[in-house]
């Protein structure tokens, strides 16, 4: 199957194939063709240039008219909690009268409220919530989806957690990764034996998530009131053993140490940062691990952001991504969280994009793939309207301006 779109107003995010991440000054960087073309073969991207420069020689199956829109690729969503049960409005009202994410937390709210509602949903019923949002997202420009379990807490709830996650990934075109997340918060049941959970996860949860194949990562919340570093090692270390690649949340509620831990344990990505420093940059600039910045949980919970600008001025790539979840981000819009990377972190348009893009697909693992135009990619693109320039994407940041979206080389 060869699809060809013709009348590319501005192709953006062109990058070499074997360019994986971007770091530093080069984050700014958006190599860009006007008057384009892009033709895609069973899937993958076969060239692209000039439109001048496509002669029609060879047949195509399908033309897409971009009618002078921007061409850019699909978002890579790299940190999301999409697969939940109902939602938490109350919680809301709760942080608009004082009340702080750790404060619902202590009186039993927030990921435990979540554990509560998903352990009364069947599998079935959670499916069909969770598509419903993922469908959302994919209709806002995502192609690839990094999800999390960890509103089970138990065993049997982590795994028909993971298991919709699988469903989701046979069901919807774009690419999907699954992380195995039961060290989010201590379930009720081990209330005040929090070692105890912690043994849990290691000799129960793991090796049954790894026989069925479940999981491609393993996450820990290692935050202020939530996992401590030596539980976190554990787990970890657990992991490990079994083939599961670190992801880490760390550094949002205080200065956890989790980022040295995540970058000890080669971390694909460590991530929230809000309370990140010097010396958690120094730590990941000599390393592979990508810092992923979710500006929506920042603007949803009145926090601070996370330092995206001192980071890339030192030198780091990062990613930003959306903490899709029902307490503290309940939005997958990915064009939202690179508006709010240039308005509130200081990060350029071309910054923010890469951020979402190239760098989100390395924090799953995907940047081989997926993440930029080149020759021999995946085929995951989002087409404009016409619009001024590729800044006006961030700067309109309610503007509806998708006319198309393309996976795999097929239209949605």
């Amino acid at each position: 199957m060869r699809h060809l779109i013709k009348n590319i107003g501005l192709l953006a995010g062109i990058h070499p194939a074997d360019c994986l991440r971007l770091c530093g000054e080069a984050m700014a960087g958006m190599p860009t063709i006007a008057n384009a073309y892009l033709l895609i073969e069973d899937g993958l991207i076969s060239s692209f240039g000039k439109l001048g420069q496509w002669h029609g020689e060879e047949k195509v199956d399908i033309e897409t008219d971009a009618r002078g829109g921007i061409v850019l690729p699909s978002w890579c969503d790299a940190h999301t909690h999409i697969v939940y049960a109902g939602s938490r409005e109350q919680e809301f009202v709760d942080k608009i009268r004082g009340l702080s994410y750790a404060d619902i937390a202590r009186r039993g709210g927030g990921i435990l409220n979540s554990a509560d509602r998903l352990h009364e949903t069947s599998e079935d019923e959670l499916f069909r919530q969770s598509m419903v949002r993922v469908r959302e997202v994919m209709a806002k420009g995502t192609g690839c989806l990094e999800i999390k379990s960890g509103y089970g807490l138990t065993t049997a709830d982590e795994l028909k957690m993971l298991r919709v996650i699988r469903r989701i990934k046979d069901s919807i075109p774009i690419k999907v990764v699954s992380t195995f997340l039961g060290a989010h918060a201590v379930g009720r049941a081990f209330t005040g034996r929090q070692s105890e959970y912690v043994d849990l996860v290691i000799h129960e949860m793991i090796p049954e998530v790894t026989k069925e194949r479940l999981a491609d990562f393993i996450d820990v919340f290692c935050d202020e009131g939530f996992f401590t570093l030596g539980e976190t090692e554990r787990i970890l270390e657990a992991g490990e053993k079994y083939g599961l690649r670190a992801k880490i949340h760390a550094d949002e509620l205080a200065a956890s140490g989790g980022t040295a831990v995540g970058v000890r344990h080669y971390a694909q990505s460590v991530d929230h940062l809000e309370s990140a420093g010097d010396e958690e940059m120094a730590l990941l600039r000599d390393s592979a691990t990508m810092p992923t910045v979710l500006p929506g949980t920042s603007f949803f919970l009145n926090m601070p952001y996370a330092p995206a600008r001192k980071m890339i001025d030192a030198g780091l790539g990062v990613a930003m991504a959306s903490d899709y979840n029902p307490g503290s981000t309940p939005s997958g819009d990915m064009r939202f969280a690179v508006s709010l990377g240039c308005i509130k972190m200081r990060l350029l348009p071309e910054e923010a994009i890469n951020a979402a893009t190239l760098n989100g697909a390395y924090a799953m693992n995907l940047s081989q793939s997926y993440g930029s135009i080149a020759v021999g990619k995946v085929a995951n693109l989002q087409i404009t309207k016409p619009i001024p320039s590729l800044s006006f994407l961030p700067y309109a940041y309610t503007t509806p301006l998708i006319d198309k979206i393309i996976i795999r080389g097929e239209l949605h």
